[in-house]
């Protein structure tokens, strides 16, 4: 948090160098977050630009109240969400993770194995309501705890804890078997 406190006062005084060490820190949380939410490599890097183009834009007025790591994967849940409308909106076109089934792996490893979980997980968490996905998703990559998750979002403790508790047992049910 000092490293970030530090890092955002020699943006500030246009030290190039500082902002490209905070991209650098954060891009692969922020990217994760991303394609969590929304399921399209390239809109995650989109989105993830973007926000990193509008803190950079407003870095001489802001002002950090927290964790930084926080605030920057709030913008992106926030810039997916907004994403995921104009989606909805525009004739609910978007792209879902592709995945190559004509490929058969000629012998099985730990990296096969690893993605096919992540793959799975990637699907159980498109079945499951955004707003518990994002709350799963942002506690999981965000380090922060609850408390900070509910003032980041302006929402109550209990609706961000139950999102994520319900979000966490649908997804316990879709992986078992058991869900929808």
């Amino acid at each position: 948090m000092f490293e970030d406190r530090m890092l955002i006062i020699k943006a500030k005084q246009g030290e190039w160098t500082a902002f490209e060490r905070i991209y650098e820190k954060y891009l692969d949380a922020l990217l994760t977050i991303a394609f969590s939410l929304l399921s399209n490599h390239q809109e995650a890097e989109d989105v993830v630009h973007d926000v990193f183009a509008k803190f950079m834009e407003s870095l001489e007025t802001f002002q950090l109240r927290g964790s930084l790591k926080g605030f920057l994967a709030t913008c992106v849940a926030n810039r997916c969400r907004d994403q995921l409308r104009s989606h909805k909106r525009h004739a609910r076109h978007h792209d879902r993770l592709q995945l190559d089934d004509h490929q058969e792996p000629t012998c099985p490893s730990h990296e096969t194995v690893a993605q096919e979980q992540a793959t799975r997980l990637q699907r159980a968490l498109q079945n499951i309501p955004s707003e518990q996905r994002e709350m799963i998703v942002l506690k999981i990559h965000s380090d922060l705890s609850f408390r900070a998750l509910a003032r980041q979002l302006a929402l109550p403790l209990g609706t961000v804890q139950g999102r994520y508790r319900t979000g966490i047992d649908k997804l316990r049910g879709l992986l078992s078997g058991d869900g929808d």
